[in-house]
């Protein structure tokens, strides 16, 4: 089992708030990101913040968005689409949408609209 699997998601997602703030973007925007990919409303989201959620238990009660296999490319060399556990795509999916939306990539292209 991958560390990251029993890591708090409110651990890591400071460090996504910094990352998307550094290029422009804001929290605000990686909340709406976030809730995409999840089906988590604001108090969902927040909730799991608070509760120090691990990332397994945090997909666990996610109804993932049906567009997910849109979500393409690679994040730290892997490509997303051809990692084989899923917890481990789905994590991996959150990657790339955080990455895109640092990298400026317009918000709609970002939510596969």
């Amino acid at each position: 089992m991958h560390r990251i699997f029993t890591t708090s998601v409110a651990s890591v997602y400071p460090h996504y708030v910094t990352k998307v703030e550094r290029k422009g973007r804001t929290k605000a925007e990686l909340d709406e990101v976030i809730s995409w990919l999840t089906g988590f409303d604001d108090a969902a989201l927040h909730a799991h913040l608070e509760k120090e959620t691990t990332f397994a238990d945090f997909f666990d009660d996610a109804t993932l968005n049906p567009r997910v296999d849109q979500i393409t490319g690679s994040v730290c060399g892997v490509k997303v689409q051809e990692v084989e556990d899923p917890l481990m795509r789905r994590i991996r999916y959150l990657d790339k949408l955080v990455d895109e939306l640092a990298k400026g990539r317009p918000m709609e292209k970002v939510l596969r609209s």
